[in-house]
């Protein structure tokens, strides 16, 4: 099935080209519900947030019921101070007129170059030619032009019967770089026809991203315009209640670690996806702690990039998280061979049996701490030549 036939019922899709940094593509998307949809957020936790996070979550503190979102790629409107504010809640009321709905009842989201303003000469031009088009669009569209360094649109979908009848979700994610947990540098929209109460709604929402978005990193960075949005419409005719909100949380949640995984597979330059599974450890938390040592650590991901079996590195990341465990007994497998046992290295010749494991896209990376019940995946990409590259010519 394709996009069309799994988008959820009751929203409609606009795309525009505005030329506001980009040329010869669409870098403006909206999506409206034709009716009050419960609306969640999840946002960055740096501590600067660009104005349309911050816009977005004080709507979404003033009001349990949204209509709108309206995302642009290419300006980041990050790091502008009030003039930011004012100019993002310009946007809002510019889209608001033409689409016959209060300001508040839109979110924004923006993508781009931190500390450009926004040009808002172009956005006078653009929102009214964009309100025209909505309708005229497909979410394979709107996913399209909310990227920026994306190699390809992420989008997800998926829809589960309630009661005997069915409810769709639809999720589109942008994200390549500058991706950490406490969000990633990353948009994600997701959009559900079932009827939710809004604190229901939003508390799945935050626990679907800390099992997908908050579970994976490129390169340790947090932007300042991370989000995830979603609506919840209920043009399905669906209520969710008691007994059917454990299934819906599991498709949300489903459909959220299959955007995080292209995230992370569309990773800038990225070659390798590490799926880092940590156990044995004192606690979850701890277990978090050593994944994500590992994944973050440049030696790691080099050695992955470069297909190299070198577990001397993931050791040594081990070592330096503040994990606690007895080093004698921890057990380290690369791509489902163990290659360190209780403390010291298996013998054999490894390199020959890894050698054609590692020119696989998927790595798997096992640590066993042998310390307690706690547990930890986390998916990680390599770092390569392509990544250094792109970022050192990003703005030219």
């Amino acid at each position: 099935m394709n996009a069309t036939t799994l988008a959820p019922r009751g929203f409609s899709f606009a795309t525009l080209a505005s030329a506001m940094r980009y040329t010869n593509r669409d870098d403006l998307a909206l999506i409206v519900s034709d009716r009050p949809a419960a609306g969640a957020g999840v946002f960055t936790k740096n501590r600067f947030q660009a104005a349309p996070v911050i816009v977005a979550a004080e709507n979404l503190n003033n009001s349990d019921t949204i209509r709108a979102f309206l995302v642009n790629a290419g300006q980041a409107n990050a790091c502008t101070g009030d003039e930011g504010l004012a100019d993002c809640r310009e946007t809002l009321r510019l889209a608001s007129s033409e689409l016959g709905i209060t300001p508040g009842e839109i979110l924004p989201a923006s993508t781009g170059v931190v500390g450009a303003k926004l040009r808002m000469d172009l956005w006078r031009t653009a929102l009214p030619a964009l309100v025209a088009r909505l309708g005229q669009a497909q979410p394979t569209d709107a996913a399209k032009a909310i990227m920026t360094t994306d190699a390809f649109p992420k989008i997800a979908q998926a829809q589960l019967a309630i009661d005997g009848h069915t409810v769709r979700l639809f999720g589109m994610a942008k994200g390549a770089g500058m991706i950490c947990p406490n969000m990633a540098t990353m948009l994600a929209f997701v959009l559900c026809d079932a009827q939710i109460e809004a604190s229901r709604w939003r508390d799945m929402l935050a626990h679907a991203v800390l099992a997908s978005f908050n579970a994976v990193t490129v390169d340790g960075d947090t932007s300042t315009n991370d989000c995830v949005l979603a609506m919840a419409n209920g043009a399905s005719g669906v209520t969710v209640d008691s007994a059917s909100h454990a299934a819906l949380a599991q498709a949300l949640t489903k459909l959220c670690q299959s955007l995080a995984a292209m995230v992370v597979e569309d990773g800038e330059g990225a070659t390798k996806v590490m799926r880092i599974r940590v156990t044995g450890a004192k606690t979850s938390a701890q277990a978090e702690t050593c994944a994500r040592t590992v994944g973050h650590s440049p030696l790691v991901k080099t050695a992955m990039f470069g297909q190299d079996a070198n577990w001397g590195r993931i050791v040594v990341a081990i070592g330096r998280s503040s994990a606690d465990f007895d080093p004698s007994l921890v057990t380290v497998s690369l791509c489902g061979i163990p290659v360190f046992e209780k403390g010291e290295p298996v013998p054999g010749d490894l390199d020959s049996l890894l050698k054609p494991r590692m020119r696989k896209p998927e790595i798997a990376i096992d640590i066993d701490l042998a310390a307690g019940p706690g547990t930890y995946t986390l998916l990680a990409s390599d770092l390569s030549v392509g990544y250094v590259k792109l970022n050192a010519d990003y703005r030219s």
